[in-house]
């Protein structure tokens, strides 16, 4: 009996070792099309791999009640945090792209870059789709979102169901680590990885 529950706690390790290692793997080789191409909240065409700088990327839907804005606020307040550091916008920009680009014009964006005082400028874009091609851009934002494990869907009242993570890419926009969003998103532990990766 003992031996049986040995050979029993033993698989059971095996499998949970082997679960978290294709995780680390999957997580560790992540890495979003440097080609894909969409349309910021100015209404220009900005190609996904252009800006040779880490990127800080978000996944939002701005009619999401809580969890969306409290990690945007949260990020205003890590950006003034970037600025002291003389390192936001030079070394590193913020990329939020929305998941529901139907709803998610870049007049919408932009009235909701202004709820949050974000400066409308290159060192923070807003990404949607372009209305008259929505399908296609579509496509691409939810190849962006998978390339990075984000999960999304709408259950048809316009309340998207969502992974909640935020991601930290490279210059050559792979994967360098994700950090939980909303009242779990930490600035201060953002903060340190963003400068041990500039370091």
């Amino acid at each position: 009996m003992k031996k049986i529950y040995l050979i029993c706690s033993l698989a059971l390790f095996l499998l949970i070792t082997a679960g978290i290692s294709y995780f680390l793997i999957r997580d560790a080789s992540a890495k979003v099309p440097a080609n894909i191409a969409l349309m910021n909240q100015n209404g220009e065409t900005r190609n996904f791999g252009e800006d040779k700088k880490l990127k800080l990327v978000e996944f939002i839907y701005t009619n999401c009640p809580d969890i969306c804005p409290t990690t945007t606020q949260k990020m205003v307040q890590l950006k003034s945090d970037l600025e002291k550091s003389n390192v936001f916008g030079k070394e590193i920009q913020f990329v939020t792209i929305t998941i529901d680009p139907y709803r998610d014009t870049p007049e919408v964006l932009q009235k909701y870059m202004n709820a949050f005082e974000i400066t409308n400028s290159d060192n923070w874009i807003f990404l949607t789709g372009d209305q008259e091609n929505i399908k296609a851009d579509q496509k691409k934002i939810r190849e962006v979102a998978e390339s990075l494990q984000f999960q999304y869907k709408d259950p048809g009242n316009g309340q998207f169901v969502h992974t909640s993570f935020t991601y930290l890419i490279d210059e050559n926009n792979k994967y360098v680590s994700k950090f939980p969003m909303g009242e779990e998103f930490d600035k201060q532990e953002v903060y340190e990885e963003i400068m041990d990766e500039i370091e």
